[in-house]
């Protein structure tokens, strides 16, 4: 395997994606939406304006849930099977590239455009908060955006996976959605029904552990045991351990999200 084809297929997937102002695009609706949150997030509360760092990322956390998955889903799941289905895959495999250089170059273009758009969507927003935080709170923004970014690459690890396994466009596009329904909304609540059902006698001690097999799990407890105060928002806070909550052990979860399904999108690939 070797670097320099790789770092060219990226260039080209992230030119593709600044061209097409998908980039943009993105980084737009990430502004507008941590504006309205920032600002107007505590109107239910009869409170408009911005109030503090932890309520603020307590708030942004719900929304990134939801919608980065989706855009990282959406973005990958056409990036094997579209180029099967336009007939450009077998051109691209007569380059001087093997199969994992194509995958990972997808796939590096694809995460830098989906970072680029996070970091600037999410960037001018703390930038027009600097000068009402201080710099833990700005390093607890930071680690927001920075653990947003890995959430989108962890999604799009797995819309690169299911680009490799679908026959077409169209199964892709259904897993895509299937796999976003599944770790957003559906995941969590089979594990509170299922705590319910026992009345909390069963399951209880694992817990905490299942919650490391959803990604949008980790990167909320990664957030939630960041500030105290918003250790008391969620109440995740009060069913896992201290231990387990360790943001390095969190990260590399991550990491390893991201690693695993591209792990098997390869082994897939070369078959």
């Amino acid at each position: 395997m070797e670097l320099h084809p790789i770092l060219t297929l990226a260039a080209k997937e992230f030119r593709d994606r600044i061209r097409n102002r998908w980039v943009l695009a993105v980084a737009v609706v990430f502004t507008a939406f941590a504006l309205v949150i920032a600002y107007f997030g505590a109107a239910q509360q009869g409170a408009v304006g911005f109030r503090s760092i932890e309520v603020t990322i307590a708030s942004l956390v719900s929304l990134v849930i939801y919608l980065i998955p989706l855009i990282a889903l959406v973005l990958g799941f056409d990036a094997i099977v579209g180029e099967r289905e336009r007939g450009s895959l077998d051109l691209l495999l007569s380059l001087p590239i093997t199969r994992l250089e194509l995958l990972l170059g997808k796939y590096l273009g694809l995460s830098a455009a989906l970072a680029l758009s996070t970091l600037l969507g999410f960037g001018l927003v703390g930038l027009l908060l600097a000068t009402r935080l201080d710099a833990t709170a700005l390093f607890h923004y930071a680690g927001f955006m920075a653990s947003s970014v890995l959430l989108g690459m962890a999604f799009l690890s797995l819309a690169v996976m299911v680009s490799v396994f679908a026959a077409d466009r169209t199964r892709a596009s259904g897993l895509a959605i299937a796999l976003w329904f599944f770790f957003v909304l559906v995941f969590d609540l089979l594990l509170l029904g299922a705590l319910v059902a026992s009345g909390g006698q069963y399951g209880g001690d694992i817990f905490p552990w299942l919650l490391l097999l959803n990604p949008a799990d980790v990167f909320r407890v990664l957030n939630v045991f960041s500030l105290d105060e918003v250790k008391t928002l969620y109440g995740l806070a009060s069913v896992f351990p201290e231990e387990l909550s360790d943001p390095w052990k969190l990260g590399l979860v991550m990491g390893l999200w991201i690693a695993a399904p591209l792990a098997v999108a390869a082994s897939k690939f070369k078959s």
